[in-house]
């Protein structure tokens, strides 16, 4: 899950800010004028790129596991060499 401050953070690195419930406190006094559309904006993305991470992980697995299957190998080989 990609929070408001993992969303903050990722558009300003040094933000100095404290989240309470939907509120956000910028104690740094939000020099760069990040605004709550930006912010929401850059969680979507983040949420956007870690499912495609995901979604990429899982197809690189299933063309690991038949490339291995394509050279000869028996699920137990497969799975032997995971472990």
């Amino acid at each position: 899950m990609t929070t408001l401050i993992d969303s903050i953070l990722a558009i300003k690195p040094d933000a100095v800010v404290t989240i309470t419930g939907d509120d956000i406190i910028w104690n740094d006094g939000n020099p760069t004028n990040i605004t709550k559309e930006q912010i929401l904006i850059k969680q979507s993305e983040l949420k956007t790129a870690y499912t495609n991470s995901i979604t990429q992980k899982a197809t690189d697995k299933a063309s690991a596991n038949a490339k291995l299957k394509a050279l000869g190998l028996t699920d137990d080989e497969i799975k032997a060499i995971k472990s």
